[in-house]
């Protein structure tokens, strides 16, 4: 199994030791709180951890400053990310329940300080801390389009949007590029891999590279209800 860990098996044994205890407590989480539907640890350590610093290259790329994880569920990828890259780092979900218990997680894991987490939408977070996220991560969440809209108000200028994705249609690009015109967002890299030798991965960054020519954050789930 090591061999398909090649990013986790670069990283100081006290920083793998956290992302593994993250992983158990996520899984002993489960009997009270769904926060995954992978059940064993090896597959954890691929699909979940492995998975989430597979853009690790990208957020060291990315400018000094806070990182925020949309649609963050159990912490991935926002929790491997913190702890392997040290950036602060906010944990976003609209679900109270997984956000309470994966709060409890981070206070066990002793990484209270470097990691915090947000119960709610994007759009209530932007009007709270607009513009002040240097990254801005989401694995799997939604079309490309609808995480510019949301990304763009939290990003500062010259800020990137890591985009997780398995699998990406040209029409979804090309909504994409034309969401990112009015969003003021512009595709800054695009890298395709294969995830343990069986799962197709492609990271895709936006940068803040312009003005937004709406106004933003909407009102909260119109993203998602009535995309641009």
């Amino acid at each position: 199994m090591s061999d398909m860990l090649p990013i986790f098996n670069t990283l100081e044994k006290e920083k793998q030791d956290i992302l593994i205890k993250h992983l158990e407590l996520v899984m002993d989480a489960n009997d009270r709180v769904n926060l995954t539907r992978i059940t064993n640890m090896d597959e954890g350590m691929l699909l979940h951890v492995e998975d989430s610093l597979s853009a690790l290259e990208e957020i060291e790329r990315a400018p000094i400053g806070e990182m925020a994880d949309l649609g963050s569920g159990a912490g991935f990828p926002g929790i491997p990310l913190a702890i392997a890259s040290g950036r602060k780092t906010t944990l976003v979900d609209a679900r109270k329940k997984k956000m309470d218990e994966v709060s409890s997680i981070i206070e066990k894991l002793g990484q209270d300080s470097l990691i915090d987490t947000f119960a709610g939408r994007a759009e209530l977070l932007a009007r709270k801390n607009g513009q002040r996220y240097s990254i801005i991560t989401a694995r799997a969440l939604s079309q490309i389009s609808v995480l510019l809209e949301l990304a763009s108000p939290l990003l500062i200028q010259g800020g990137h949007l890591v985009c997780y994705k398995a699998k990406v249609e040209d029409a979804e690009l090309e909504h994409a590029d034309e969401v990112g015109r009015l969003t003021g967002m512009q595709l800054l890299s695009d890298r395709s891999f294969v995830l343990g030798g069986e799962y197709t991965r492609r990271v895709l960054v936006y940068i803040k590279s312009g003005k937004q020519k709406i106004t933003l954050p909407r009102l909260e789930g119109q993203a998602q209800k009535n995309p641009l």
